[in-house]
């Protein structure tokens, strides 16, 4: 087990403390107003920890504190690195962007895309052209998710058992199945839909690599990069240290939710879109591997370029979210001015995000309130983990990263 700890001065990373404090004051009033169990912040510069703060509980019940090694549900955030996963086979040349889906799993090999119609009255076509491994990888491939109740194929999947991704029960093998029985929205590449692409990106890895995809990750990402806590469950002697997980009440304050997952061994579903658990010091490994541009510590798992090609916008004609958005699911304020890469956002024009941003930053979030960034421009990397699945939005990313602004005096 390693620990996250803060290695310079904010001032000697030319970050401004006042404005770290007012940081770190907001969301302690957060705990405080019972909107969150607790958090860790931390902001770090040249690769060097200049920030780090631990406020309230992982376990308001057993009265545990936060502390540098809880261990955190990161949820979306095993998004790219399931995409570095694939990235690495990729330059292994046993697989291309460009591959068809298909090629890898059968199942997609006569996609069907949406007409009109609902439920047993939907009317599809066939596609006029394949899903590719890229698709997957920048949300474009058609695939949806079954708790917008924002389209007809949306339904589709809510019948099919797939209302949080997954038929209960299933392994991800069977789980991919049932994806490719099913419609697409849009033909591939051309809208952006935020999807389950990502597990099925995951299943793509293991039948190219030959290995489940916690297998493949443990052994070609989290250990030559350090990540000693990740995982896609967490053991025995881990599980103390797990953060539980609260929801937002209708009322207004937070309350357990009972029965998640990790604990109890190995899952029979490991997803790649949000499997994954990690601790602080892990994905501050991941961030400073991608902030590095594919190298950490001496450990070089992917060349430069393939990091500027995964950290690049990707959508069509140099579009943001809200423009190749599928609506009105992405038809939203935080999505302008933010493109998107191989399952990473990418902020392609500053002057119109809804929060302060530098050109190029890129990175994501997960449905827990957790989220990270790496902004390349001022040698930046952030990071946020709590665990409150919000039922409405909230301001809390946006709030972050306009401290974090502020803070950036050098």
């Amino acid at each position: 087990m390693a620990q996250l700890r803060q290695e310079v001065d904010p001032d000697e990373a030319g970050l401004d403390p006042e404005a770290l404090g007012r940081l770190d004051r907001h969301f302690a009033g957060l705990v405080d107003e019972g909107r969150l169990p607790g958090f860790l912040v931390s902001v770090a510069r040249a690769g060097r920890v200049a920030h780090l703060t631990t406020r309230g509980l992982r376990d308001i019940a057993a009265g545990q504190p936060v502390e540098p090694d809880t261990l955190w549900r990161v949820y979306s955030m095993t998004k790219p690195v399931t995409a570095v996963a694939a990235l690495l086979l990729v330059e292994e040349g046993r697989l291309s962007l460009d591959d068809p889906v298909a090629d890898h799993l059968p199942a997609f090999a006569d996609p069907r895309v949406y007409v009109d119609g609902s439920g047993s009255d939907v009317r599809t076509r066939p596609a006029t052209g394949p899903i590719l491994v890229r698709h997957l990888m920048t949300h474009t491939s058609g695939l949806t998710f079954g708790f917008y109740h924002t389209h007809p194929v949306d339904a589709l999947y809510r019948e099919a058992g797939l209302e949080s991704s997954v038929r209960p029960g299933s392994d991800l093998a069977e789980t991919i199945e049932v994806y490719a029985s099913l419609p697409l929205q849009f033909e591939p590449g051309t809208q952006w839909n935020y999807s389950v692409a990502s597990n099925v990106l995951g299943r793509v890895v293991e039948v190219v690599s030959g290995q489940p995809l916690d297998v493949f990750c443990a052994e070609r990402v989290f250990g030559p990069l350090g990540m000693t806590d990740a995982g896609f469950h967490v053991t025995d002697e881990q599980a103390p240290r797990l953060s539980e997980m609260y929801g937002e009440k209708e009322g207004g304050g937070i309350e357990r939710i009972p029965g998640l997952p990790l604990r109890g061994g190995r899952p029979r579903f490991l997803s790649g879109s949000g499997g994954m658990v990690a601790s602080a010091h892990d994905y501050h490994r991941f961030m400073e591997f991608l902030r590095r541009r594919g190298e950490l510590d001496g450990v070089r798992l992917l060349a430069p370029r393939t990091v500027d090609l995964m950290t690049r916008n990707h959508l069509p004609g140099g579009a943001d979210l809200r423009a190749f958005g599928s609506r009105p699911a992405h038809d939203e304020p935080g999505n302008e001015g933010v493109g998107f890469g191989l399952n990473v956002s990418v902020v392609i024009d500053p002057s119109r995000t809804q929060a302060p941003s530098g050109l190029g930053a890129y990175g994501w979030s997960g449905v827990a309130t957790t989220t990270f960034w790496v902004d390349p421009g001022r040698d930046l990397t952030v990071q946020f983990m709590t665990q409150v699945r919000p039922k409405t939005s909230h301001t809390v990313f946006r709030d972050l990263k306009k401290f974090v602004h502020e803070a950036v005096s050098g």
